[in-house]
């Protein structure tokens, strides 16, 4: 069934599994899915939500099954979903890991790569890129996947989430360690991520995805040019497919949806379900052409918009946005202001009671408006030089936190 703007919505979650004691991540989501399923499977139905693997056997991902009416009650559903697979593992001596990435992951010793259906695929971009770095194997985001019908309604999303792409670390940045330290950025999974595949440095290309409006257009001057690349690489085709396109903001064409993939992953459900909330009501806002046209969200420079993504990525909520034009497409001030503000100002405008969307979203989006991002409140937790126990300590409580469905509150140390 063909589903119009915003008519549904598609969420996925990526957690890591890791040892209870050591948090050393462990390679057996294959023998999860088995204890539930059977049988071996790279897919299980949990009633509303599906489970499945990634390119990395430690990773488990939960997705609604199929796209969702409405994103009320999702965060429940998702909570309940983690609650059987955490029962499971527990008899495994394992359990979930929340954020964008793992502190003191080393994935040249501990990666492991799935073994089952796709492996060929898996093993192509192995071969391709080695998937033992932090770009492949350590990195968990939050993917929202918003239909369209049409190219008129694909152009019109394409360009309002193309827009707002530089601005979302500053709700969803969960990844500021790594290798055991304090890695200088907040999102430090976006920063291994840009780089992960350049060896074909089209395929993610400027991360902020080039103004298209129409299938054919993105066909020619995206997936085509991707495509010709990486074909001397992969004389067998395998990789000639929409996913391997890497962009921030995706289309789907096969399932008629835009993925948006720059959201960290965050410490529960509800924290993920709250920024989807409040992405997707700015992006109606931006559809609606509430602020500025259709044709200025297409004339924003892809350049200056990376710039500014990586400026948010960097420094989270406190990153100063000085981008005039893209300021006045969001109806705001065209002076330099603070992204944290910028939000604020946003949910206030576009999603003044997020209670509408679901109660259970409310807690949650206040504590990412006024304490910043998960970043931000782990390093009040722990702080820009912490310890290994220290950081063992946070991931603890994340684990804990995604366990029990609770927000991590920040406080000084």
């Amino acid at each position: 069934m063909t589903l119009g703007l915003f008519g549904g919505f598609g969420i996925e979650l990526e957690y890591m599994v890791v040892d209870r004691r050591t948090l050393a991540v462990r390679p057996i989501v294959d023998l999860l899915l088995r204890h539930f399923a059977g049988q071996t499977t790279g897919d299980f139905d949990d009633g509303a939500i599906s489970w499945s693997n990634e390119l990395a056997l430690h990773v488990v991902e939960l997705k609604t099954n199929g796209p969702a009416p409405t994103l009320r009650g999702a965060a429940a559903e998702f909570q309940r979903s983690v609650g059987r697979l955490e029962a499971a593992l527990a008899g495994m001596d394992a359990m979930l890991l929340p954020g964008g990435m793992h502190a003191t992951m080393d994935p040249s010793r501990e990666f492991q790569r799935w073994p089952h259906d796709y492996a060929e695929v898996y093993g192509a971009y192995d071969r391709i890129f080695d998937c033992r770095g932090h770009g492949w194997s350590n990195l968990q985001s939050c993917h929202l996947n918003l239909p369209f019908a049409d190219d008129a309604q694909f152009g019109r999303l394409h360009l309002a989430a193309r827009a707002l792409l530089p601005l979302l670390p500053a709700l969803a940045a969960s990844s500021p360690f790594c290798d055991g330290r304090y890695t200088g950025w907040c999102d430090h999974r976006l920063r291994v991520y840009r780089h992960n595949q350049a060896r074909v440095p089209r395929i993610a290309g400027a991360v902020v995805p080039e103004p298209v409006t129409s299938r054919a257009q993105y066909f020619r001057e995206i997936l085509e040019p991707i495509w010709a690349d990486i074909a001397p690489l992969d004389p067998d085709g395998l990789l000639r497919e929409e996913w391997l396109n890497s962009r921030g903001v995706v289309a789907k064409f096969f399932r008629d949806a835009l993925e948006i993939r720059v959201l960290d992953v965050q410490e529960c459900p509800a924290a993920d379900l709250a920024i989807c909330a409040l992405v997707t009501a700015a992006l109606q806002a931006l559809c609606a052409e509430r602020w500025t046209s259709l044709a200025n969200l297409a004339a924003l420079p892809t350049e200056a918009l990376a710039a500014v993504l990586w400026q948010v990525a960097e420094r989270g909520e406190q990153a100063l946005v000085d981008h005039p034009g893209l300021l006045q497409a969001l109806g705001l001030p065209t002076r330099a202001l603070p992204a944290g503000e910028l939000w604020q100002r946003l949910a206030a405008a576009v999603l003044p009671d997020a209670g509408a969307v679901d109660p259970a979203l409310v807690a949650p989006l206040r504590t990412v408006l006024t304490q910043g991002p998960l970043a931000r409140r782990m390093l009040a937790r722990v702080g820009t030089e912490p310890s290994r126990e220290a950081l063992r300590e946070l991931q603890l409580e994340l684990a804990g936190c995604l366990a029990r469905g609770v927000m991590l509150e920040g406080r000084s140390q």
